[in-house]
């Protein structure tokens, strides 16, 4: 493409005309698209797309705007650069309030991008990558750095209550196929409960979405891959990638070791934050995508936000 040749004269900036009003809560941009380099566990990065939300606060009510373009630079030549992390983001905010010239003493950014993790199958040797979306919101002003964290956290779960009546039909079957008080031969036995009269019924199960929202402690560092394991290893029960058969059963094994109704799910996330040193405060919501049912069992927990007013108003980050 050719180059556009430079103008001769000084080009006008009208958005330093004075201008009077009030001062702002915020001024930029969003959705601005942009290589992000991430932490992909075991040692290694990885580069994917994100969308990015940039804003300062106006301050100055004699200017009538900030220099927006500072700010997609600064985006573009640092994100992609080295990997994400909290002095990093302190870094890049710093420099959005630097680029204004005492136009704002503070600045926002929120990250939105997927984040690939390769996950080994159940039982077989096999890998698969799963994809876990995540926001990040991180504002800087006069007294240090707040950062957040949304995640989503997709797994299965199998009502406790379906499994209890499950049983029952087939232990009713069962005395009803041998009626004599008499023991049962264990050959005999086992063919039955391996056939499909052994299984007459099935508890139903759903696949299930938790949605967490953290703040994080001042100064702490945040590690998405290693909060999404725990809550996995919490639930028991997370969707998986590549399944040959053993995958299969095993996964079926997990489901009937971790039988679960939306509080269940619930507490067991809360757990989980509530031992993590690096979480101020969170907020939880755990909705299970009913088989039974044409509407879902939903579930919230939190630790002390005060507000209401918490990002569920989406699906996810």
């Amino acid at each position: 493409m050719k180059q556009i040749a430079e103008p001769l004269t000084l080009m006008p900036d009208v958005a330093a005309d004075p201008e009077r009003g009030g001062p702002l809560e915020w001024v930029g941009m969003e959705g601005i698209i942009t290589p992000l380099r991430i932490d992909a566990g075991r040692g290694s990065t990885l580069q994917v797309m994100a969308r990015v939300d940039a804003f300062v606060n106006l301050v100055r009510t004699d200017r009538r705007g900030i220099h927006m373009s500072r700010l997609y630079r600064l985006i573009d030549e640092r994100l992609g650069a080295e990997t994400l992390g909290t002095t990093a983001l302190q870094r890049l905010l710093q420099e959005f309030l630097d680029s204004q010239h005492e136009l704002a003493d503070r600045a926002r950014l929120r990250l939105q991008f997927d984040q690939p993790v390769r996950r080994r199958a159940l039982r077989s040797q096999h890998e698969g990558w799963r994809v876990y979306p995540m926001a990040i919101e991180a504002t800087l002003c006069h007294d240090g750095l707040d950062m957040s964290l949304e995640t989503q956290v997709t797994y299965s779960s199998t009502c406790p209550a379906s499994a209890a009546l499950s049983r029952q039909v087939i232990t009713e079957h069962f005395a009803r196929r041998f009626p004599s008080p008499t023991p049962v031969p264990r050959d005999t036995a086992l063919a039955w409960l391996n056939s499909e009269q052994g299984v007459a019924a099935t508890p139903h199960a759903q696949r299930s979405v938790a949605n967490i929202w953290a703040q994080l402690a001042r100064c702490a560092a945040f590690d998405a891959i290693h909060l999404v394991d725990r809550i996995e290893t919490a639930l028991g029960t997370p969707v998986q990638s590549i399944v040959k058969r053993e995958d299969e059963q095993a996964f079926a094994l997990a489901n009937g070791r971790n039988l679960m109704f939306c509080e269940d799910a619930a507490r067991r996330i809360q757990r989980v934050l509530d031992t993590e040193g690096g979480i101020a405060d969170y907020r939880v919501r755990v909705e299970h995508q009913e088989s039974l049912h044409p509407h879902n069992a939903v579930a919230y927990a939190r630790k002390g936000i005060d507000s209401e007013d918490a990002p569920w108003d989406r699906t996810g980050p």
